[in-house]
């Protein structure tokens, strides 16, 4: 009867109700968002590479080895041998090998040196594959394949012709105008630094810094085969087994023949994101300001409707309701409030993930999950009811005070 009367005193007063509701329902909708983008953008991030056991380079700090080699930022202290890419290529461990050479760049888009494995092993999100939205992988050595943000940006198509320059700065004074790269493919929008790289092969990396008679030479269909890299910036793995992954990071640690350092993604990834969590914990105090601002926005309404419900109060009284029955009813009505919006910013908040969610894997890399039903939700869901039980106690106690005046009155 109580939850009856209640919803019936929340209907008598619909203009203040409707207005505290929408209120509730942007600010718990902001604080659920926030919360669950902040999960699993950390999930998100970690999977900007996956698949991959071990990341292979010169030393120089693991995050400085993740930031070059999977984020395309900053440069490598030193590269590493090409035999210490042919010797992991051909350790009975390994699965496949990826090499990576940077260093150049095409109109502040990085170029990226690599062969054929690396469209066929180099997996992001929940280990997807890298996928054409036009053309093919590499066929000749000064074939390029760019990602969907350099496509998009500069406009380009299958077939146009592009010159990269020395250095990675947006504007280059040194450019290999003698050695132009058609483009073979277009990759399919990933949400990960792939879309803003340039791949070229690898010969095609050594071959531009040659001199020019014999880069003319290649040029002209003549001694391709013998252009080979004398180094790489970086090495990415695939075991066999996972159970090989410490002794083989171990062992690459300790390699004699050239200066190595081998990191897991997995725990560089997560270093990084600790560096990120100032911001994290920004996002999460506004939400919460804003939370706070909303219940105090229904304290408010309940407050300022206590006037107007002099009469019902008084008819409470006659019909024998006590005090307390009222403080209560008060209450009551904040949290079913605040239930209904709850549901209903989970509601709204879900179905908008599972409209926008392959939009914003494409273009962000957040691989979102629609479903909003998990133990930190449930949480935030009682946190917001204890907090909106708490905002409605002055309220409420003003009802307690009104009921006894009534009473004594009468």
């Amino acid at each position: 009867m109580l939850i009856s009367l209640a919803w019936s005193s929340l209907c008598s007063r619909k203009k203040s109700v409707i207005l505290t509701f929408l209120s509730l329902l942007i600010s718990i909708s902001v604080l659920i968002s926030v919360e669950h983008i902040r999960q699993q953008a950390k999930t998100s991030f970690n999977r900007t590479i996956s698949g991959a056991d071990l990341i292979v380079g010169a030393p120089s700090g693991q995050l400085n080895l993740l930031l070059y080699s999977v984020f395309r930022m900053g440069d490598p202290t030193s590269n590493i041998d090409y035999q210490s890419y042919e010797m992991l290529k051909n350790d009975q461990q390994v699965a496949w090998v990826i090499p990576i050479s940077l260093g150049d760049s095409h109109r502040g888009f990085r170029v990226l040196g690599t062969n054929g494995d690396y469209f066929t092993h180099y997996q992001f999100g929940d280990k997807k594959s890298l996928e054409f939205t036009a053309g093919k992988p590499f066929a000749g050595m000064f074939d390029t394949v760019i990602g969907a943000d350099v496509a998009k940006t500069l406009g380009y198509q299958v077939g146009d012709e592009i010159v990269v320059a020395h250095g990675i700065g947006h504007t280059s004074f040194s450019h290999h105008d003698h050695s132009p790269f058609v483009i073979s493919g277009i990759l399919k929008p990933t949400g990960t630094p792939v879309d803003k790289s340039v791949h070229v092969t690898l010969p095609a990396i050594e071959a531009i810094h040659l001199p020019p008679s014999q880069l003319a030479k290649i040029l002209d269909g003549g001694g391709e085969e013998s252009v080979q890299p004398d180094s790489v910036t970086a090495v990415i793995l695939g075991l066999k087994t996972k159970f090989a992954t410490f002794k083989l990071q171990r062992d690459l640690n300790n390699y004699q023949a050239d200066r190595l350092m081998a990191v897991l993604p997995g725990v560089a990834l997560a270093e990084l994101w600790q560096m990120m969590g100032t911001v994290e914990n920004v996002l999460r105090v506004i939400s919460v300001l804003v939370l706070l601002s909303s219940l105090f926005g229904l304290s408010t309404m309940l407050l300022a409707s206590m006037n107007e419900r002099k009469g019902e109060i008084a008819v409470l009284r006659t019909l024998g309701a006590g005090p307390s029955v009222i403080f209560g009813l008060v209450l009551l009505e904040a949290l079913m409030l605040v239930v209904i919006a709850i549901a209903s910013a989970i509601s709204l908040v879900s179905g908008a993930l599972a409209l926008f969610s392959d939009e914003l894997a494409a273009h962000y890399g957040l691989f979102l999950s629609a479903n909003l039903l998990s133990w930190e939700t449930l949480q935030i869901a009682v946190i917001i009811a204890l907090a909106s039980i708490i905002t409605s106690v002055i309220p409420a106690f003003e009802a307690y005070k009104k009921a006894l005046q009534s009473r004594l009155s009468a």
